[in-house]
């Protein structure tokens, strides 16, 4: 099994219950094609550092899975189908990758 990290942007002019859906959306779709999720936050709305369909900020989302190669490929055929993602990246993470985004993680929670 491979750890992966897939972070999105929304379309700004989406609702609150729409970015809810989206993401359920691509989270279900994950896990039915044996993903594990380990991890998802939601960034909210970030200026973006250039237009991207003549817009200029979008909401940001991050998913922490593993799982194989299949699941990401459909992953980025249904990402490259939807009107509502602007864009996406889906990386795989190494074991020092891995460590920091354990740290990330234990960090963010003693904020909370």
């Amino acid at each position: 099994m491979n750890h992966y990290e897939t972070v999105f942007i929304l379309n700004p002019v989406l609702s609150e219950e729409q970015i809810k859906e989206t993401v359920k959306k691509y989270e279900d779709f994950l896990v039915s094609r044996g993903a594990k999720m380990i991890f998802k936050e939601d960034w909210g709305l970030k200026k973006l550092a250039y237009p991207i369909q003549h817009k200029k900020s979008g909401f940001y989302h991050l998913f922490e899975h593993t799982g194989d190669g299949g699941a990401i490929n459909g992953l980025e055929v249904e990402f490259g189908r939807d009107e509502r993602i602007m864009r996406n990246l889906t990386v795989k993470l190494d074991k020092h990758a891995i460590a920091w985004a354990e740290r990330r993680r234990t960090r963010d929670k003693e904020k909370a």
